[in-house]
């Protein structure tokens, strides 16, 4: 496996950095009418496909780590690492589905939930690394072969450039507010 070289990181931070710039400009840019910014749209409408398809990753996952599973079952508590990995994905998995249903009834409490689902990564992963490595009775460092760092760091920090997004932008305040869906309500009678 060769190393990570400078043009690679040079494409990274293209394929990441320009879009977040972007991101956080339009989100920070006053808008001349700032009441009109409502609903799934604009880059609104990205992060709501995002959330969409994290719960249908998770399952993914699931289905990726059958096998996986099925060699760890014969190991000595083999069984009890892949429950508790699988307790906690599912536990991940609700609180992803908690997410969506909130971004979908524009609940004025999706924004703080989506933000403990970007601690959630972390805290399942730390948490999972360290359940199979005690009980399986292997050191942490064999655990964490291979790229097994790889997908969580990338999707803390894609999560993370989302949070920050969520919380700066006029179009997610003015969407997941009551007196907003409330007026919706009103005037739509």
């Amino acid at each position: 496996m060769g190393t990570f070289s400078i043009w690679h990181w040079a494409i990274v931070l293209l394929l990441f950095g320009v879009p977040v710039v972007f991101a956080v400009r339009s989100a920070a840019k006053p808008s001349q009418n700032p009441e009109v910014l409502v609903g799934f749209g604009g880059w609104l409408m990205l992060l709501a496909i995002g959330q969409t398809l994290s719960p249908l990753r998770t399952l993914a996952h699931f289905a990726n780590s059958a096998d996986g599973y099925q060699k760890i079952m014969t190991l000595p508590n083999g069984s009890l690492a892949v429950y508790g990995e699988v307790a906690l994905n599912l536990a991940f998995l609700a609180l992803q589905v908690v997410v969506l249903v909130s971004m979908l009834r524009r609940s004025r409490r999706f924004p703080q939930l989506f933000l403990c689902q970007w601690f959630a990564i972390p805290a399942v992963f730390i948490l999972d690394t360290i359940w199979t490595s005690s009980n399986l009775g292997v050191p942490v460092n064999e655990v964490l072969a291979g790229d097994a760092l790889a997908t969580p760091i990338a999707s803390f920090v894609v999560t993370g450039i989302w949070a920050a997004y969520v919380y700066k932008s006029v179009r997610v305040r003015n969407t997941f507010t009551r007196t907003n869906v409330s007026a919706q309500i009103a005037s739509a009678s």
